[in-house]
């Protein structure tokens, strides 16, 4: 059954690679790793952290030596973004390389490189699918297609509320519970930030979550499969029953 899945999930992706090249762009590139000026995101925008954060700023400059602030440029970049609603202008950008004393230039290379560092708004709740192979072999593009046609919105729009968008991550880690999507909840802002995994999704499932952020809930992160208990096996476990036997040593008094 599981090769059947894997050669379905191989002929969807070569049916991509030949659509016209502007659909399969869309499809599986990322976002072009260059700046254009718009009324809301151009240099000469002032931005600066909050009073709040900037104690935050000072502690995590404080981990790092003085001589190597640099080094916080990406938890930085996070709390720039936390503070902006999810996203970060440039603007946040050139605020981050004041603050630990380097070129612009320095914090853009940082910024273009990680997925997880937004250039473009995103909605109060991102929803990041998992597109590697694991979560696409148990169904990822089924998940997606279910949140694009529920909220009616492109992967990288944001519903016409400002409340969600719909990206893709790769790999997150919960391979064992595929497939799953990550919630970054924007809603709060800095303060009550949120990044959670919702795993063992069905389409059905997945628009229930949807739902229930919208009216204002809290969900239940991880596994969404009532059977099973975090990413153990569903039914409960069937072998390692007991407490394991200790390592053997060697008698070294014997030696």
């Amino acid at each position: 059954m599981l090769a059947r899945l894997a050669a379905k999930r191989l002929l969807e992706i070569r049916q991509v690679f030949r659509q016209p090249t502007s659909q399969a762009s869309r499809s599986l590139s990322t976002a072009l790793n260059y700046h254009l000026d718009s009324p809301d995101n151009k240099p000469d925008l002032p931005w600066e952290f909050s009073e709040a954060n900037k104690s935050k700023v000072k502690e995590i400059l404080s981990y790092y030596p003085t001589n190597y602030k640099q080094s916080a440029v990406i938890p930085l970049l996070d709390l720039a973004q936390q503070q902006h609603g999810g996203w970060l202008p440039v603007s946040a950008m050139n605020a981050v390389a004041k603050v630990i004393e380097v070129a612009p230039i320095r914090v853009y290379e940082v910024a273009t490189f990680y997925s997880m560092f937004n250039r473009a708004k995103v909605g109060k709740y991102h929803l990041l699918v998992c597109g590697t192979t694991p979560c696409m072999i148990r169904g990822s593009r089924d998940i997606e297609s279910a949140l694009l046609d529920h909220l009616g919105v492109k992967r990288g729009e944001v519903t016409k509320d400002g409340l969600f968008s719909v990206g893709e991550m790769e790999c997150m880690g919960c391979c064992v519970n595929a497939p799953m999507i990550t919630v970054a909840d924007y809603s709060n802002g800095s303060d009550g930030y949120t990044y959670n995994y919702f795993e063992d999704l069905t389409p059905e499932k997945v628009v229930d979550i949807v739902e229930k952020l919208r009216k204002g809930e809290k969900p239940p992160h991880g596994t969404q499969n009532p059977q099973r208990i975090k990413c153990g096996p569903e039914g409960g476990n069937t072998t390692l029953l007991g407490e394991p036997k200790p390592p053997q040593f060697r008698d070294l008094d014997a030696c």
